[in-house]
């Protein structure tokens, strides 16, 4: 019998520290657009679910292919509550409309160096294992063990200083959490925490790791993402000039981005526009809007 896999993207719409951060735009397309899009790409689950307390992200999160199939209440979207409560939300939510799940996979929304290949690789590990989890991590950059703080004083120290002389090829490596993709198989009970014996560590290189809370990592994330995609940037550039025509008279991509309406609601899409003639942004990249719609609906 095939397991029933369920992503489930927690998108609150109040954001501090970068207003509207799940849909700000990132390069070309709302933030939480990249994390649908890979989830989608994936064919792991038979639902993609955005659990949201915001309207606009819910209209942008459906036109990306996502289900919303309800705007999470009130007192789940503060400051405070944890992903946890979100994610056992939907989980009963779905339950209750007669869902079987198997397997869940929260996904963040602030992922856009998220790949389909580790989502994989992570589900065919659990699945195969009496794991309860399997999550995304990513080694520390520098030993641990030689790290420091700054005292009241603005003076430095140490937190192991046995290991000031060591080199760091001595030092055992410390990874950290990615903040991508945390599995879970629903039938293997654990009181472990989700860094612990029953879970499994799915490594990534750390240049598909960055961390988006501030408007600093933010800046940074555009760059990682730049120098990583470069080809995609050259072929949008030379596209661009006969894009911003056509689109003029022809292109709805407006209205798709902010979730107004769906690709297939475009009297032109998958006829004259399609990707060997796309009319507009959507339809140029093989993670656009209408190219994800054209490719997997």
């Amino acid at each position: 019998m095939q397991n029933s896999c369920i992503a489930i993207i927690p998108a609150r719409g109040g954001s501090k520290r970068i207003p509207k951060k799940n849909i700000k735009n990132f390069h070309g397309k709302p933030l939480i657009a990249y994390s649908i899009e890979v989830a989608i790409k994936s064919k792991l689950f038979s639902k993609v679910i955005v659990s949201t307390d915001d309207e606009e992200i819910a209209k942008i999160a459906r036109s990306y292919g996502a289900d919303v199939p309800f705007i999470r209440p009130k007192e789940l979207s503060d400051d405070f509550t944890g992903t946890g409560a979100v994610v056992n939300h939907a989980i009963e939510f779905l339950k209750a409309q007669g869902e079987k799940i198997d397997f869940i996979c929260t996904i963040y929304a602030t992922a856009p160096f998220l790949q389909e290949k580790y989502l994989i690789e992570a589900y065919e590990k659990l699945k195969n294992s009496n794991a309860r989890n399997a999550f995304s991590c990513t080694s520390m950059p520098f030993p641990i063990q030689r790290t420091f703080k700054i005292t009241k004083d603005e003076r430095c120290e140490m937190f192991w200083p046995e290991n000031f002389s060591k080199r760091s090829q001595d030092l055992e490596e410390a990874y950290q959490d990615a903040g991508q993709f945390y599995w879970t198989k629903l039938k293997e009970k654990s009181d472990e925490i989700m860094f612990s014996k029953d879970s499994i560590p799915i490594i990534l290189p750390r240049h598909l790791v960055c961390d988006i809370d501030t408007l600093e990592d933010w800046t940074r994330a555009e760059f990682m993402y730049k120098s990583l995609f470069q080809d995609e940037f050259d072929k949008w550039n030379s596209l661009k000039k006969n894009l911003d025509k056509k689109e003029e008279n022809l292109c709805i991509a407006g209205e798709i981005l902010k979730g107004i309406k769906k690709p297939v609601e475009c009297p032109h899409f998958g006829k004259l526009c399609n990707p060997g003639n796309p009319l507009g942004a959507p339809m140029v990249s093989s993670e656009g809007a209408c190219a994800a719609y054209y490719h997997y609906s």
